[in-house]
């Protein structure tokens, strides 16, 4: 992940938990770990949903480290227990996510990600946060 990605991602963690939201994510490094370092700043709670089986792994950020055992298949847990997504950046893990959360009809905004239909690309956290409010 390179800075301005990272900036993004904290600078979203900020926003949302600023506005009073949760942040369920995959608790572990990268996006997800700097959207949890941005919402500890503001006391929003952080729920990891772990690929593996030790609840050690979470990030440092992580409120809730929820171990699961299941690997990438926790990604339809992780969009689940949201009400929305928003994507930053990523690889086939967060394709898999926008998939899901397409498929159970969550709102999803993207910054800098995949362009698939049905992701509402913007070009700032606060944009993205104002799509997902608009819609949930």
């Amino acid at each position: 992940m390179d800075a301005e990605t990272d900036e993004l991602a904290e600078e979203l963690g900020e926003r949302l938990g600023e506005r009073g939201h949760d942040v369920v994510c995959g608790g572990l490094t990268g996006v997800m770990e700097a959207v949890a370092a941005g919402m500890a700043e503001t006391g929003g709670r952080t729920i990891g949903i772990l690929p593996g089986d030790d609840r050690a792994a979470a990030n440092p950020h992580i409120d809730v480290p929820i171990a699961t055992g299941l690997g990438n298949a926790r990604n339809v847990l992780v969009v689940r227990n949201g009400d929305a997504v928003i994507a930053i950046d990523g690889g086939y893990g967060t394709l898999s996510e926008l998939a899901h959360a397409l498929d159970l009809d969550r709102p999803v905004a993207g910054i800098e990600t995949h362009d698939v239909a049905g992701v509402e690309a913007v070009d700032s956290p606060s944009a993205a946060i104002e799509y997902v409010e608009s819609v949930v």
